[in-house]
């Protein structure tokens, strides 16, 4: 046996327990539909929650910069590689949060592995959401801080472990996402910063899938609760509702002034590219002067869910335009997406590791840019494959 056979053998173990997953290739923009494997399909696999992807005002920034800049920042941050455009985007960044600055990173995965290690060590404490996203886990592991682990949405559980814990260890860190991509639904957030200043514990937020949808014109969580000032820390992210890519944390002056010192990706990995930051700055910009598409997003929603709810789907506990319609059994989940896929709805299964055995489910992303025949659309696909499937 060679010493790689091992992977083979892994593949045909996801192919038989019905977990493996194909990877479908796009071959048009982002938007309600895509072309794939030379057919139009209804996307409702998209995080392009405000449809900015595709917009042609943030085409034209991102153009009209690389023009300017060039393609690439050419260098880390800390060298030779922040420029105006970088610092431009900071600070609106700054402004839309209500924070004193902000630091923008490459991407929100490593927003959440450069920020953690640099707040808390291994004499700290790390008070984590048991549903945290997988970057949030990483940055707890490499942070090498002690991980107590709180039931999800449980401020209670989280008081408990608090009155447990906190007596040792020298700072503490509470971190959990703002909206759980899986089921959307949402932190209590006011109780959670209210047990940050009762246990002299750091708040950090995670709001990868609030920026954009929840909020005045897509604030966030914080706006969304009116807790400005009261969350330490808030991270996002531009790939999703903003439409580009990369990520950021918004905090205090010290905070920012310390992760350029201290974050392992502002200091060993290459800058953000300049078109990509004008792009962001075009769309929150956008974001800021009209909420229209904001507004045309949660109708979609409502619409999406209320159609498959009277269909007797059971769309968990959502409070965002994240739809999960929870199947359960795995395989069912796998063949339902390629029943889907089959009359032309591309929408993926979500299926364990990535939620619990038991749980496998299709995520429905609407979008501002659906229209209502598109919504029609999709809940009839799932009225005819659920009766089809016999699981309506």
């Amino acid at each position: 046996m060679g010493k790689m056979d091992w992977i083979s053998d892994e593949l045909t173990s996801l192919r038989e327990s019905g977990r493996y997953i194909p990877i479908r290739i796009l071959k048009s923009s982002q938007g309600a539909w895509v072309s794939i494997d030379g057919k139009q399909m209804l996307n409702l696999c998209s995080n392009n929650y405000l449809g900015l992807a595709n917009h042609p005002e943030v085409k034209k920034a991102m153009a009209d910069a690389v023009s300017y800049y060039g393609v690439g920042a050419g260098a880390v941050r800390s060298i030779a590689g922040t420029m105006d455009i970088h610092i431009m985007l900071e600070e609106k960044i700054a402004k839309f949060k209500h924070m004193e600055n902000s630091l923008v990173y490459q991407g929100g995965l490593l927003a959440n592995l450069g920020t953690i290690p640099a707040l808390v060590g291994k004499e700290d404490l790390i008070f984590s959401e048991e549903l945290n996203h997988a970057s949030i886990i990483d940055g707890v592991r490499l942070s090498s801080a002690k991980r107590i682990v709180f039931s999800h949405l449980s401020y209670q559980d989280l008081e408990k472990q608090l009155k447990a814990e906190r007596r040792t260890g020298k700072k503490a860190l509470i971190v959990t996402d703002g909206v759980f991509s899986m089921d959307g639904d949402i932190a209590p957030l006011p109780e959670i910063a209210e047990l940050g200043n009762q246990y002299n514990a750091m708040v950090y937020v995670d709001d990868a899938h609030g920026e954009g949808v929840l909020g005045d014109h897509g604030r966030g969580i914080v706006d969304h609760f009116n807790l400005v000032g009261r969350v330490d820390i808030e991270m996002g992210t531009f790939s999703k509702a903003i439409g580009v890519m990369g990520g950021f944390v918004a905090g205090s002056q010290d905070l920012i002034d310390l992760l350029k010192q201290r974050a392992r990706p502002f200091l060993f990995s290459s800058a953000l590219n300049p078109g990509e930051v004008a792009a962001i700055l075009k769309s929150i910009e956008i974001m800021e002067r009209d909420d229209s598409l904001l507004k045309k997003l949660w109708s979609n929603a409502e619409k999406l869910k209320g159609g498959l709810n009277d269909l007797g789907y059971n769309t968990g506990h959502s409070k965002t335009p994240i739809t999960p319609v929870i199947i359960g059994d795995e395989r069912n989940a796998v063949e339902f997406s390629k029943q889907l896929y089959g009359e032309g709805v591309f929408a993926s299964p979500i299926i364990y590791p990535t939620v619990a055995k038991g749980t496998a489910r299709i995520r429905l992303m609407p979008s501002a840019v659906h229209s209502d025949g598109d919504i029609n659309f999709a809940i009839d696909k799932f009225e005819s494959i659920g009766k089809k499937m016999k699981l309506l």
